[in-house]
C-alpha cells in the first residue's frame, strides 16, 4: 500500500498563518495516523503502515498573491455541496489571501472550452448563504471528458490549484488530470475532496453528505412503517440508494427501527424457495400483520437479465430492484390469495438535494480547510478524508482501486440482523 504524497517541490514561501492573531498549531509531514489502530501482535504489514497527517503547513510551495484557484463538482448532487464550494473560498480568500478562485460549471464538461461554459468567479460574498440550500450552485455533470483538453484549460486559465469534488468516478478522473499535469510537467496541485452519498470510498471513516443522507432516510423509514401499518397485512418496501454499498440501508433501518428486511449489494438473496424473501415475508406478515422491507438499490442485480446498458460515468446501468419486488411481492400474495397492500416508496431524489444538516456542515467546513492547506503547501494528486477521528492526505491512485462495502461478517451487518430478526441467510 503507497500512501506517500506527491510534493509539486520545495516550500519557500512563508504562511500568512503565521501571522494571524491567534496561536496556529502547524503539521509537518512526518506526522503520521497508523492505518491499523489495532494491536498486531504478528507485526503484519498493517501495523506499519500510515497516513500523512492534514493540517496547516509552516512554509507554502504557491505564493498565496501569485496563486490561482478552481473548484469542479462532479457526479450526482449530495447534501454538502455548497458547504464545500463555500468553505473553499473563504479559507482560500481570508486565511491565504488568494483572491482568484474560480468555478466551473456542470462538472468536468466546464472544462471543455469548445463547450462554451463561462467559469464563475468565486468570492466570499457571492458564496456567504449558498450552505443554506441544496445541491451545487456550480452545477453537476456525469461523465469522462477528454483529458487534454482539460487541463489545456487549467493551464489557459493559469490556475495553480485545482479542487475536484466527487466520487469514485470523478477522483480517476482527477488522478488522470495530476498524471497529465506531470507529464507536461506543470507544477499545478490537483486536490480531491471525497463526495459520495454511498459512502463507499475506501480508507475513510465516512465522505460528505452521508451523515444527512441517512438522517433524511431514517424519516422514509419511518414513514413506510406507518404506510405499513395503516392497512391489514400492509407491506412497505423502501428503495433507498446505494448502488455498491448498503451503508445508508443499514444505518436507517437501525437508526429508524421497525424495519423487519433489510437487503443490500454485499448479502446475496433469493426471491423463491423455502428459505427465500417471499417466503420469509408471508411469515412476518401472518405472524404481525404488516412488515418493512429496506432495500438499496443495487441489491438484487442477480434477479435480472446481464446488462450491458451504461450510464455517461460508465457505470452498468443497474434493474430497478424496487419495481421489481413490488411487482413480485404483489404476485405472491395474490397466488396465495392472501389480501395485502404494497406500498413502494423511493425518495432517493429528496433525499440528495437537500441541505446539509449539522453534522455535515462541520465536517465539509473542516474538509475544505484542510483542502486549502495541502494544496498551498504543495501537495498533489491526493484526496483530503477522515481516518480514525483525524483528518488525513490519501493517494488518489490508493483511493479509487476498489471501494468500501459492508462486511457481511462485520459488526455493522450483524447489528442489522439483531435490529430486524431477519434470518441470516434469505435462500
Amino acid at each position: 500500500m503507497e500512501t506517500n504524497i506527491q510534493q509539486l517541490g520545495d516550500c519557500q514561501f512563508v504562511s500568512p498563518l503565521t501571522h494571524t492573531s491567534f496561536e496556529v498549531t502547524f503539521r509537518s509531514d512526518s506526522e503520521q495516523v497508523l492505518f491499523d489502530h489495532l494491536r498486531n501482535e504478528s507485526g503484519g504489514e498493517n501495523s506499519t503502515t500510515s497516513f500523512e497527517l492534514a493540517g496547516p503547513r509552516e512554509r507554502l510551495f504557491f505564493d498565496p498573491s501569485k496563486t490561482t484557484a478552481a473548484i469542479v463538482t462532479c457526479g450526482g448532487l449530495c447534501p454538502g455541496l455548497n458547504d464545500i464550494i463555500r468553505g473553499i473560498v473563504t479559507q482560500c480568500h481570508n486565511r491565504y489571501g488568494v483572491s482568484r478562485v474560480f468555478g466551473f460549471r456542470y462538472g468536468y464538461q466546464g472544462l471543455i472550452a469548445r463547450q462554451g461554459f463561462t467559469p464563475m468567479v468565486l468570492r466570499p460574498e457571492s458564496v456567504a448563504q449558498i450552505h443554506n440550500f441544496g445541491g451545487s450552485i456550480l452545477g453537476n455533470s456525469r461523465g469522462q471528458q477528454d483529458i487534454g483538453e482539460m487541463v489545456d484549460l487549467l493551464e489557459e486559465m493559469n490556475v495553480d490549484i485545482f479542487f475536484v469534488v466527487g466520487g469514485d468516478g470523478t477522483l480517476r478522473g482527477a488522478s488522470a488530470i495530476a498524471a497529465e499535469c506531470r507529464k507536461r510537467g506543470l507544477r499545478k496541485a490537483i486536490v480531491g475532496i471525497p463526495k459520495t452519498i454511498d459512502n463507499d470510498i475506501m480508507y475513510l471513516d465516512k465522505s460528505f453528505g452521508f451523515e444527512t443522507a441517512f438522517a433524511m432516510a431514517v424519516q422514509a423509514v419511518r414513514s413506510t412503517y406507518v404506510e405499513s401499518t395503516g392497512s391489514l397485512n400492509g407491506i412497505g418496501l423502501l428503495k433507498l440508494m446505494g448502488r455498491d454499498s448498503g451503508f445508508i440501508a443499514c444505518y436507517a433501518a437501525l437508526a429508524g427501527s421497525n424495519v423487519d428486511f433489510v437487503l443490500i449489494p454485499e448479502v446475496h438473496f433469493e426471491l423463491e424457495g423455502s428459505g427465500g424473501l417471499l417466503e420469509a415475508l408471508h411469515y412476518r406478515v401472518a405472524k404481525r400483520r404488516s412488515a418493512v422491507v429496506v432495500v438499496a438499490e443495487g441489491a438484487g442485480q442477480h434477479l435480472f437479465p446481464p446488462a450491458s446498458a451504461k450510464d455517461p460515468s460508465g457505470n452498468v446501468v443497474y434493474g430497478d430492484i424496487g419495481a421489481f419486488l413490488r411487482d413480485k411481492i404483489t404476485e405472491s400474495f395474490k397466488e396465495r390469495r392472501v389480501s395485502a397492500s404494497v406500498k413502494y416508496i423511493d425518495p432517493s431524489y429528496l433525499i440528495r438535494s437537500v441541505p446539509a444538516n449539522a453534522q455535515d456542515n462541520v465536517y465539509c467546513s473542516q474538509l475544505a480547510q484542510h483542502a486549502v492547506h495541502a494544496a498551498m503547501a504543495g501537495k498533489t494528486s491526493m484526496l483530503v478524508g477522515r481516518w480514525h477521528g483525524a483528518f488525513v492526505h490519501l493517494p488518489l491512485d490508493m483511493v479509487t482501486h476498489g471501494r468500501r462495502k459492508v462486511d457481511p461478517q462485520g459488526e455493522l451487518w450483524n447489528s442489522v440482523l439483531e435490529s430486524t430478526g431477519q434470518p441470516a441467510r434469505l435462500y
